[in-house]
């Protein structure tokens, strides 16, 4: 049935100046948008028919959204169909009759920026319009118009004239002065590019340098436009200066523009001490050296963001650019208190002289004391000029005094000023004084370092590992270290020398248990000789650390795994395990240390924080973590805890220092090294936000520098590691979803989006969570969306467990063993069922609840260890949490990705449980990917992204949370073609 109902037009501004257009019934309801826009632009063939128009709600209305360039063609000459009765609001008829107008204005070149609204600050046009139609320009029209305008201008070329409008706007924010006492509508267009200036000459400043102890010298310079080496002096009033050639004809009727310019300076520059009063009043003659100095800083920059044309000495631009340099040179450091204590620590306090240094002057004691005294901000030293600003002078004045009152700086800044030289980002000169009420005249200063042929040594050590010696391993060792391990090795020893923490961070398998536990046992043996010494009295005052226990507290999943290593490569390591419920408690544990001489307590993360009392009473000889990450947020209770343990020497040990955001480094090099980066505030502000947001490549490379003394990380494909290892080889298994999967994926997308615009902001964040869960989980198989149990038919539902299964198969027929990695327990329980049911043989499930002692049997199954009398286990299914740190399960060389995580330093820790030093196999990498969902959106993600490692930094699922609805769908809207039909 055709519709013979008549169509009023109706549109309105939005606030980006683009135009809405929505259509009303004669009865007042809504006209369907689709039918509307088809109808608007039935003989628009630009648009396809109004195929490519947007659709857009708004004010709860649905209608069609113009750009101000397409309303303004459209409303020239519309293009709606014929057989429909139209009819035009008030407002629409008015912009029917402006458009061809103000596009006839836009062709003509009658248009040009509003002064006015210049004045306001604001951006606005003038537009030159018949007389009548002015009464049809409401606020609505307005601000289309001023919309329109710049697009005209942009779309024709005018990118650069729009861009010298926009520069004209800080000219408002000179000071208090009001522009237009300076400069009028005709000077203001001229400045900005839109009129051209036809005088033949430009009306210059020029600033001359004393000359036998002259004052400085200030005048007035004509310049030819056409030949810039034309000039002329004259005065204020236009007059030639005695000796200067005749000027040109055509420069003569113009002459009254230089008192009119020399007035506008004079009240751009207030302060010029001007001679005369009123109109009379005309430029200074002469400078004092303050004046000058205030006009080469202040003046000179306002004259030139007017327009104007400076002419200064020709040494400015390189004095102005030369920043002065605080120079330290270390004295001497304090004493370390004897053979037994660190040669000293982050915190010990060293002496330096200071020194002021600006380009290749160095100025003396003297010279600096006379500059403090005379307070000039422009001075000249041994025939160079330099310039100093007195507020500068007293910040430096005042960091000096501070370090004299504190006996120096702390090892720890001089280290971080010398490891990141003179950059802007390094350490900040507000570090060293409580005045932070300048900080931008502060900031200005560079700081400089020259250490001692000690520390220096030490530095290059820390940052050439291969210059520090090797240690030979114990004796009590029962293993062989590889080069590469020996180094590692040493350089623990190294730093404890120094009494500096340290992060071993090599690649996962490259054996960092092994180099903490040859580390232990010369530390233990460290200890023997004291007990010795101190037995026969040949030593003294050692403190009670160095003969005190060790502390490793690693993840409870690998308990056993540590327990197992260190029964085979140290067995004369007195070990002793605190966990479990019949654990010692109170002063129990600490007599039970001391009874048994023991060298080494093993205990988890949890139990950090569970027995804080009884860890922290202890004064531990050396505090390790390991899989350091998980004190990545260090305000955990946890992490708190494990902060506040004493220890003589702390190592962290971690193969993914950072897995998602920069933060996570400094929670790691607290614990090691507290203090050393500032507090997590300041090292947000300075590093993390530029290198998150802004991919500030000089801040990356200051917190490289700082972090590398400190952090020791090798990667397998490293040719000097030499490791020999077997091939890794990667590949993607894609499948598509069964027609039930794309049913109820579609389904869920489309509640998901019904119901996000009625979720508060929170109820949405954990609404989309949720949901990715849910869809990942549908990706892997119908029944865990359904919540159907175990015992739920599973065949032909999931094409993802159908390919898995022959994929297991076939490596079982070939004898190999395999891991399967998932992020959803339900999914390990799932996958456990089908795999035993199909193959008839036992399948381990590894996860966050299986306790201490099923984990190391299970492990011990699958390596097939003697200390097993099971069957050996063949497919070991591990949660990727519990399951993807820590652990030794060489015996694969199948490794499965079920599903997919976003950050893939995760996933390659989890593949690393069989890629790893012991392996002698090659080893096949299977990761799978559901055609069409978000799985494969995951997979884009993680090819296109650079761990925070090589420099950038994701954040986890939390982003997800953040994006708009029509991105939300981009990345969970499925792609129907790879969905099977039934």
């Amino acid at each position: 049935m055709i519709d013979t109902s008549a169509l009023t037009v109706h549109a309105s501004s939005l606030p980006d100046g683009s135009l809405f257009m929505w259509g009303l019934r004669d009865s007042g309801g809504a006209w369907d948008v689709l039918d509307f826009k088809h109808i608007m632009f039935a003989w628009d063939t630009a648009s396809f028919y109004g195929t490519f128009v947007a659709e857009k709600e708004w004010m709860n209305r649905e209608g069609i959204e113009l750009s101000p360039l397409d309303a303004m063609e459209y409303f020239t000459a519309p293009k709606h169909a014929e057989h429909v009765r139209l009819k035009w609001s008030e407002h629409a008829a008015h912009l029917r009759k402006l458009a061809p107008a103000i596009k006839n204005a836009l062709l003509g070149e009658r248009f040009m920026p509003s002064y006015e609204s210049w004045h306001k600050g604001q951006v606005g046009w003038k537009l030159s319009l018949p007389d009548e139609l002015g009464s049809l320009i409401d606020s609505d029209a307005q601000a289309w118009i001023e919309a329109l305008i710049p697009a005209w201008v942009a779309a024709n070329g005018g990118g650069e004239r729009l861009q010298r409008l926009e520069q004209a706007f800080p000219l408002m924010k000179q000071g208090e002065l009001p522009a237009d006492l300076w400069l009028d509508e005709e000077d203001w267009l001229v400045a900005i590019g839109w009129q051209h200036d036809a005088l033949p000459f430009r009306t210059c400043l020029q600033l001359a340098e004393p000359e036998n102890g002259r004052s400085w010298q200030l005048g007035i310079v004509l310049q030819d436009r056409t030949d810039p080496n034309m000039i002329r002096k004259v005065t204020s009033t236009g007059e030639l200066i005695a000796g200067e050639q005749q000027l040109p004809e055509a420069w003569l009727p113009h002459l009254d523009k230089v008192h009119r310019d020399a007035g506008k300076w004079l009240r751009l520059l207030p302060w010029l001490p001007a001679d005369g009063d009123g109109e009379a009043a005309v430029l200074p003659a002469v400078l004092g050296h303050d004046g000058a100095w205030r006009f080469l800083v202040e003046g000179s920059a306002r004259l030139i963001a007017a327009g104007y044309t400076m002419f200064l000495p020709a040494w400015w631009d390189r004095v102005r650019r030369m920043r002065p340099r605080l120079r330290a040179k270390a004295r001497a450091a304090s004493g370390g208190g004897g053979s037994a204590a660190p040669m000293f620590g982050l915190g010990q306090i060293m002496q330096f002289d200071w020194k002021l240094a600006i380009g290749d002057l160095e100025l003396t004691e003297e010279e600096f004391r006379q500059l403090l005294e005379n307070k000039r901000s422009l001075v000249e030293i041994r025939g160079q000029w330099i310039q100093l600003d007195p507020k500068m002078l007293e910040q430096i004045e005042q960091i000096v005094r501070q370090m004299q009152q504190n006996q120096g700086l702390s090892a720890r800044d001089a280290i971080a000023l010398h490891l990141v030289g003179n950059q802007e980002d390094g350490l900040d000169p507000a570090d060293f004084t409580n005045d932070q009420s300048d900080e931008s005249e502060l900031a200005k200063l560079q700081l400089e370092i020259e250490l001692s042929d000690q520390l220096e040594k030490l530095i290059d050590a820390l940052t050439h590992t291969s210059h520090i010696p090797l240690v030979k391993t114990d004796p009590e060792f029962k293993g062989e270290l590889r080069q590469y391990q020996q180094e590692g090795f040493s350089w623990l020893l190294f730093l404890r020398q120094f009494g500096l923490g340290g992060c071993l961070a090599d690649d996962m398998g490259l054996g960092k248990t092994i180099q903490w536990i040859t580390y232990l046992l010369a530390i233990k043996r460290e200890a023997e000789h004291h007990r010795a010494n101190l037995k026969s009295g040949a030593a003294a005052n050692v403190p009670y650390e160095l003969m005190a226990p060790s502390l490793l507290i690693c993840p409870t999943s690998v308990l056993g795994n540590w327990q197992m290593e260190l029964k085979r490569f140290a067995p004369t390591l007195k070990v002793h395990l605190h966990y479990g419920p019949q654990r010692l408690r109170d002063n129990k544990f600490s007599q039970f240390l001391e009874d048994e001489k023991i060298d080494l307590v093993l205990t988890s993360y949890n139990l950090s924080h569970i027995d804080e009392q009884e860890l922290s009473a202890i004064h531990w000889n050396s505090i390790c973590l390991d899989e350091a990450q998980n004190i990545k947020n260090a305000y955990t209770k946890q992490a708190s805890s494990i902060q506040r343990l004493s220890g003589y020497h702390r190592i962290a040990m971690t193969g993914t220092p950072i897995e998602n955001r920069l933060s996570e480094l400094w929670s790691i090099f607290e614990f090691i090294n507290p203090g050393y980066l500032g507090t997590e505030r300041e090292f947000n502000q300075r590093y993390v936000s530029p290198i998150e947001r802004e991919r500030d490549a000089f801040a990356l490379q200051a917190v490289q520098r700082l972090i590398r003394p400190f952090l020791l990380r090798r990667v397998k494909n490293d040719p000097a590691i030499q490791l020999d290892l077997p091939e890794k080889n990667e590949t993607k298994v894609f499948v598509s979803l069964t027609a039930e999967q794309g049913s109820l994926y579609e389904n869920y997308i489309q509640d998901l989006f019904a119901r996000l615009d009625k979720l508060s902001v929170m109820e949405r964040r954990g609404y989309i969570l949720a949901a990715l869960t849910r869809l990942k989980q549908l990706c892997n198989h119908p029944s865990l969306l359904l919540k159907e149990g175990l015992s739920a038919p599973w065949q032909q539902r999931s094409n993802k467990v159908e390919r898995l299964t022959e994929m297991v198969h076939e490596l079982r027929d070939e004898g190999d063993k395999c891991l399967i990695f998932t992020q959803y327990v339900e999914t390990g329980y799932l996958l456990q069922r089908i795999l035993q049911e199909e193959l008839g043989e036992q399948v381990s499930f590894l996860h966050g609840g299986t306790t201490k002692q099923a984990r190391d049997d299970m492990i011990a199954r699958f390596q097939n260890s003697e200390q097993s009398a099971e069957k050996p286990i063949n497919i070991f299914i591990l949660s990727l949490k519990a399951g993807g740190i820590g652990l030794n399960l060489t015996a694969a060389n199948h490794v499965f990705h079920f599903d997919r995580w976003w950050n893939p330093a995760v996933e390659n820790q989890a593949t690393d449980r069989a890629y790893r030093i012991g392996q002698s196999r090659n080893v096949q990498v299977h990761k799978f990917i559901t055609l069409g969902t978000l799985e494969e959106r995951i997979d884009e993600l993680i090819e296109g992204k650079l761990n925070l490692s090589e420099g950038i930094v994701g954040k986890g699922e939390q982003w997800i949370t953040e994006l708009s609805e029509s991105e939300l769908r981009d990345l969970f809207s499925l792609r129907s073609e790879w969905v099977e039909t039934p």
